[in-house]
């Protein structure tokens, strides 16, 4: 398979020797974990995840040496240069503000937690940090992440990427810290951006949704987060109210009440920051050396795809309808099927892709509309050069020629699958995601820059 010829706008070309310097780390069967692999060419990795199959493939850093001979220099020479700076977002971590979920588990519900920190953040590293490039995913199981591509920021230091998320980082404390945001005064810019966010979700999601205000117990915990004269009244009135809608608007008017008064403050700004703002992993963005799960590619334990987000269509994402492994393999078998039929005469035995062994367990859901990054729809809007629909056959051929990404800084996923690379049709059953691989080999070998929408309104 040659390697991708693509290059970005922007500026960014190819750096010399940047896919042999990148770390990838893969996870096998019974959690077997190797890191600090490194490969000479795209056809060398492709390859070994033919050979090794791996349940799990994360990226790291790009390095001074190539990863794979880090035993082999001097101690100390061995160090990542440059990384994209990389955001996690994980559901576990709002377990504290959730009364549907707990755990890996997840719901249309607080999913919409998910959706309040895209927006938090996406517009924070735009308007406040100046950053141009980014790529949303969904995890693949119960959270998104980010990966913030510019050229200069792959080359922050750990010092800048902590200073970054200290910024964006506002609920703070443990378990057992019972307060978690207490806000200063004057209320920062940002803050002030982010509370507006929150105000557009909080009564579906936190007083419908979760129903933060719905027994004794459960006012308690917010009654906990407010000065004590807030507190007192508001637990004598609240009993008398019928729903968390109506309690929360009294809780509303009594701290403007007292804000009358002269008190400064925002106590209610605090209780939504505690229970919507997002929740950020500060050692998964800081350190260079820190790995992440490769967007596009299989999540072990549910068997979806990390797909990207549309950030203008982010409140329609439904985790649940994303493509599967197992799914993408049934539909290109029907589209090889389709092909056979449309053929007539040709007795010649079609390659069916299976899913790998380990993905066909999995939960697959309802399939995924065409939408940005369908690519199973992608195979089904493939048309031959004269105009008409092309047998399986003759997509096969055509994927399996070279192409290139079309010149833009956004990522186009569409057709026929990720990132301009081709992908032969002669891959064997045990390869993981048929659309893992394309993104990987130009990920990998080009200093990634996207931002947007990642179809580019093709879909």
């Amino acid at each position: 398979m040659p390697g991708p010829s693509a290059r970005w706008d922007a500026g960014v070309g190819v750096v010399k020797n940047y896919f042999q310097l990148r770390e990838f780390s893969f996870t096998l069967r019974d959690d077997v974990y190797l890191r600090f692999q490194s490969f000479s060419s795209p056809q060398e990795l492709e390859r070994e995840l033919q050979k090794i199959n791996p349940y799990k493939i994360d990226i790291g850093a790009v390095y001074s040496h190539r990863p794979n001979q880090h035993n082999t220099v001097h101690l100390g020479a061995f160090q990542p240069q440059e990384k994209e700076l990389v955001f996690d977002i994980d559901m576990t971590d709002y377990d504290d503000v959730r009364t549907c979920c707990s755990s890996a588990d997840i719901c249309s519900k607080c999913w919409t937690l998910m959706t309040i920190a895209v927006r938090i953040i996406d517009r924070a590293l735009v308007e406040d940090l100046g950053v141009r490039h980014r790529l949303w995913v969904y995890s693949g199981r119960r959270g998104v992440h980010c990966w913030v591509c510019d050229d200069a920021v792959r080359k922050w230091s750990p010092a800048l990427r902590a200073a970054a998320v200290e910024y964006l980082s506002l609920v703070k404390g443990g378990a057992d810290t019972v307060k978690k945001v207490t806000l200063s005064h004057p209320v920062h810019p940002f803050i002030r951006r982010s509370v507006a966010v929150v105000q557009e979700y909080f009564e579906r999601h936190a007083l419908l949704g979760q129903d933060i205000l719905g027994s004794p117990e459960r006012w308690d915990r917010v009654l906990a987060l407010l000065p004590e004269e807030l507190r007192e009244p508001l637990q004598a009135e609240f009993p008398r109210k019928k729903d968390s809608v109506q309690r929360w608007e009294l809780l509303r008017a009594r701290a403007e009440r007292e804000r009358e008064r002269g008190r400064a403050g925002h106590p209610e700004w605090e209780v939504m920051l505690q229970l919507c703002f997002p929740r950020l992993d500060c050692n998964v963005s800081k350190g260079l050396g820190h790995l992440l799960k490769s967007p596009f590619s299989v999540h072990p334990k549910t068997g979806r795809i990390s797909v990207p987000l549309d950030l203008q269509r982010l409140e329609e994402f439904d985790p649940f309808s994303v493509p599967t492994i197992t799914s993408l393999c049934q539909e290109l078998d029907a589209a090889g099927s389709d092909g056979e039929q449309e053929e007539g005469g040709d007795t010649e035995p079609k390659r069916r892709m299976r899913a790998p062994p380990h993905a066909l367990q999995t939960t697959g859901g309802r399939a995924w509309p065409r939408t940005c990054g369908s690519w199973s729809s992608s195979w089904r809007r493939w048309r031959a050069p004269g105009g008409g629909s092309a047998s399986a056959a003759a997509i096969f051929k055509e994927i399996s020629e070279p192409w290139t990404l079309p010149v833009s800084p956004v990522l186009s996923l569409s057709p026929p699958l990720a990132a301009g690379v081709p992908w032969s049709s002669q891959t064997p059953r045990g390869c993981p995601c048929p659309g893992f691989v394309p993104f990987v080999l130009f990920f990998t070998q080009n200093p990634l820059n996207v931002s947007g929408h990642p179809c580019a309104g093709r879909c």
